[in-house]
């Protein structure tokens, strides 16, 4: 694990990103709040594009709760199957509907707590939807930020909880909104696992990573 980065380094850092990307976005579609922690539900263990090829269809009939209900799980199983674990994430994404509809009123929270009690939600989903459908600075630690942060000393930490307050606490304040999807995008594309690409990487002179590529 590297050591936390200096204040001024991290401010360098987040300015490239800023540079090399202004308004970063997530690669999940949508057409709404809903669509958004659906799309976000089914992408747990799964790809975006895989998510997004499942999904496309199935948002065009099914973009409401009240909608998904009608689908139906045996319905919505159809257009998820070739997603990972997808009779587990039919039954909960029903059952989330359901939810919605008895005491929500057929709409999304926009608290984090009220999301965590949507079956299938779990705290990085709902940073997920609370960062991108409410501008809210929330971290949503997956695999990749979990590396970037420990590999370059972004937000080094032994858990995914760690790491979250970790970039709260060291990221400065204007990078935050967009910090998970910089750091995100960074490892999916450059600081891949296996090898990364340390000779396009932008901030590659400020990493702590002792084993950079050539």
């Amino acid at each position: 694990m590297a050591k936390q980065l200096s204040y001024p380094t991290m401010r360098e850092i987040f300015l490239r990103f800023q540079i090399s990307e202004p308004e970063p976005k997530g690669e999940l579609h949508h057409v709404n709040v809903y669509t958004l922690v659906v799309a976000v539900a089914l992408s747990a263990q799964a790809t975006d594009k895989g998510v997004n090829k499942a999904t496309e269809a199935l948002f065009e009939i099914a973009d409401t709760p009240q909608k998904m209900l009608a689908l139906g799980e045996n319905g919505l199983i159809e257009h998820i199957k070739t997603i990972g674990l997808y009779k587990t994430k039919a039954r909960n994404v029903i059952k989330m509907a359901q939810i919605l509809v008895d005491d929500f009123e057929g709409e999304v929270p926009n608290s984090r707590a009220a999301l965590q009690s949507l079956p299938g939600v779990g705290r990085k989903t709902a940073n997920v939807v609370l960062n991108m459908w409410w501008q809210q600075p929330a971290q949503a630690v997956d695999t990749h930020i979990f590396r970037v942060g420990n590999r370059v000393g972004i937000a080094p930490g032994k858990t995914v909880d760690h790491v979250e307050r970790a970039i709260e606490d060291n990221v400065p304040a204007d990078f935050q909104l967009h910090a998970h999807h910089w750091l995100i995008l960074h490892g999916r594309y450059i600081c891949v696992a296996r090898k990364p690409k340390c000779r396009a990487c932008i901030i590659s002179d400020l990493c702590q990573f002792e084993e950079k590529t050539q």
